[in-house]
């Protein structure tokens, strides 16, 4: 029996919480701004987004840019030292005969 008291109790409270949480009205700051003046801002606020979301982007893109250049640059330099050392091979085997 004490449990069930509890758990009405409980639910009561949940119940009371709850309804104060939908039932309080809006806070003001004693700003009033008309709705233009919030799409103005919602306008702007999304422009900043745009603006560092293409920041981002040119970032993300010059470094991989750089990094394809590099991983290239090492790859083309590798194939040429192995065609140096394939080169080198072929020359020793023709002097040898």
């Amino acid at each position: 029996m004490k449990r069930l008291s509890l758990i009405v109790t409980l639910c009561g409270l949940f119940a009371l919480g709850a309804y104060q949480v939908q039932a309080r009205p809006p806070q003001d700051n004693g700003e009033q701004r008309t709705t233009g003046e919030k799409a103005k801002d919602d306008a702007k606020e999304a422009g900043h987004d745009t603006k560092s979301a293409a920041k981002k982007t040119g970032s993300a893109v010059k470094k991989g840019s750089k990094k394809a250049a590099n991983e290239s640059a090492k790859g083309v330099k590798k194939g040429a030292q192995k065609t140096e050392e394939g080169a080198g091979k072929v020359e020793d085997k023709t002097q040898d005969k």
